[in-house]
């Protein structure tokens, strides 16, 4: 069954605490579904599950800075949604929980879905000021992309043909 990323984006907005300008707004959700839909394609990563972790990654900050737990809360929020927005199995589902739980953890190794997720959120550093390091980047697919991306987080780039998709107009 496909996803309606939109509808998905809707719950996901309707108690998003955080400012949609601020450093964690969709565009960079959006940005982060491209690089990893890049690199899944590379390694074979599940792509279901890397288009789902860029919208419930951060979808639960409470804070633009530090806030520990947003992964986890993020994945909580996934999981309340599953069924009824969110139709992955067992293992997949648990790849997509593992990914926002533990993307602010630095691993490096793991399953290939967890490696791009991962990879293509810190390929968007870029957007506060960061320039992502290749040896804490989890895949070659993720290096290899390392200039385009950081490019386009650093110039907030809008990826007005996804955020469409998803039933954002810019």
């Amino acid at each position: 069954m496909s996803h309606d990323y939109a509808a998905i984006l809707d719950a996901i907005l309707k108690e998003y605490s955080l400012p949609i300008t601020g450093a964690h707004r969709v565009t960079h959700w959006a940005r982060v579904s491209e690089n990893g839909l890049r690199i899944a394609e590379k390694i074979g990563a599940n792509v279901e599950v890397v288009a789902l972790f860029a919208l419930f990654h951060d979808s639960r900050r409470w804070n633009e800075y530090h806030d520990d737990g947003h992964g986890e809360r993020g994945g909580d929020f996934a999981r309340t949604l599953r069924g009824t927005l969110v139709h992955l199995d067992d293992h997949r589902f648990e790849l997509l929980y593992d990914a926002c739980r533990l993307h602010t953890d630095r691993l490096t190794d793991g399953n290939p879905t967890l490696l791009a997720c991962w990879d293509a959120d810190r390929l968007d550093l870029g957007r506060v000021g960061i320039t992502p390091r290749p040896e804490r980047l989890c895949t070659d697919a993720g290096r290899n992309l390392l200039k385009w991306a950081n490019a386009r987080a650093m110039h907030e780039h809008e990826p007005t043909e996804l955020l469409a998709t998803w039933g954002i107009e810019l």
